[in-house]
């Protein structure tokens, strides 16, 4: 008999009932050393205060209005975002697929507006993942995502990561846009080489086309700068952001330059909850602590003391580990045993890590951990490492 609760997840055997910082406690007292936060989520750590404040206060004045009024908290947080980067706009969602939907949409809207309604097709890489929306899973194009949910949304095409040889055969006078995270997450925290991000702009530019840069999991300080692609120098058109942004609490955005959000006009889009008072209260006090020069300095600072001890850690563990990779605070260890062992023989240490794809293991903190938790995480993964390798 299929259970109240759809069996979508193959759950890990644990219930957690409180967190603080970097730590979660399970229903039975055990403490476990979170260091997945939620997938890229909790980014200021369970239960911060200035988040909890800032919830409570406006749940105390008001929860929902809906976006037929303003929400003055919008206007807020938009206007921190535009100040911060590259966008002129910004459109407010629940989630990463929502960003996702509308990213498509504003593609497309983009080029009808401009008399081009036949460049609908949008590049997107092996490996990716923009969530499970029609939409979404049809950019990935892999297996495990589209199986049985035919006929697909039709307009995407898929190319190796980071091959700019092949973006260039795959586009055509139908190419709308290029879609791409500057770092997978789900594909097994790849970063894509400066040069070639780069080259995607060009490219663009060179065709009329728009560059969606996903930072939905590597945006938000997890790299150690406010959003990744500020590595390389190049600007978006549309970026979609959420995970991080909320703390914990739903929420994503699409932020857009003026030129390409023109074709949004009034009718073109909605959402009921998306940018409600909550969210917006919670939002702008993470992005008071996040985008803020020296808040940024100690996460570079952290992540390389992280990766430092981690690569001592793969040198201890050569049977188990292959290697260290990523950037600021979202690092992947490429493993020799399954991975899912290692996440499995993290529970039992009292550490929590995230799977990935090619059989790699996330490292998520909360960009608050400390250097005492640092140090903690590491002789939790050695205990780990030890039990995966006799597994």
């Amino acid at each position: 008999m299929i259970p109240s609760i759809l069996p979508t997840y193959s759950r890990a055997p644990l219930k957690f009932v409180r967190g603080e910082g970097s730590w979660l406690f399970e229903a039975d007292g055990r403490r476990f050393l979170d260091m997945g936060s939620g997938i890229a989520v909790t980014l200021l750590g369970h239960a911060n205060p200035t988040l909890v404040d800032a919830l409570t206060s406006q749940a105390n004045a008001l929860w929902h209005v809906s976006n037929l009024y303003e929400i003055p908290g919008q206007v807020e947080l938009a206007d921190r975002l535009v100040e911060a980067t590259f966008a002129d706009t910004v459109f407010f969602t629940n989630s990463g697929t929502e960003a996702c939907e509308l990213a498509v949409k504003m593609v497309r809207k983009y080029h009808c507006e401009n008399d081009r309604p036949e460049r609908v097709e949008i590049i997107a890489f092996d490996g990716c993942f923009h969530g499970r929306s029609s939409a979404a899973i049809a950019a990935s194009g892999a297996e495990k995502m589209v199986k049985g949910f035919g006929p697909l949304l039709p307009g995407f095409v898929q190319v190796p990561f980071g091959d700019i040889d092949a973006v260039r055969a795959a586009a055509a006078d139908s190419c709308a846009a290029i879609i791409v995270e500057p770092v997978q997450g789900e594909g097994g925290i790849v970063p894509l080489p400066d040069e070639s991000l780069k080259a995607l702009r060009q490219i663009c530019d060179d065709m009329g086309a728009l560059l969606i840069l996903d930072e939905v999991q590597c945006g938000m300080g997890r790299t150690g700068r406010l959003f990744a692609h500020e590595r390389t120098g190049i600007s978006p058109d549309i970026m979609m952001i959420a995970k991080g942004i909320g703390g914990g609490f739903p929420l994503g955005a699409v932020l857009a330059t003026e030129n390409a959000a023109a074709g949004m006009t009034v009718g073109t889009h909605g959402s009921t909850y998306g940018g409600n008072p909550l969210a917006m209260a919670v939002g702008n006090a993470v992005m008071k602590t996040v985008a803020d020069d020296a808040f940024l300095a100690e996460v570079n600072r952290k992540a390389g003391l992280l990766r430092q001890k981690l690569e001592g850690l793969v040198a201890e563990h050569p049977d188990v580990f292959e290697g260290i990779r990523g950037e600021g605070l979202m690092l992947g260890i490429k493993c020799k045993v399954p991975n899912a062992d290692v996440v499995k023989a993290g529970f039992d240490a009292g550490i929590i890590t995230v799977p990935a794809g090619d059989n790699v293991v996330r490292l998520l903190p909360a960009l608050t951990i400390g250097d005492d938790e640092i140090a903690e995480a590491l002789t939790r993964l050695d205990k780990t490492a030890t039990a995966a390798k006799a597994a």
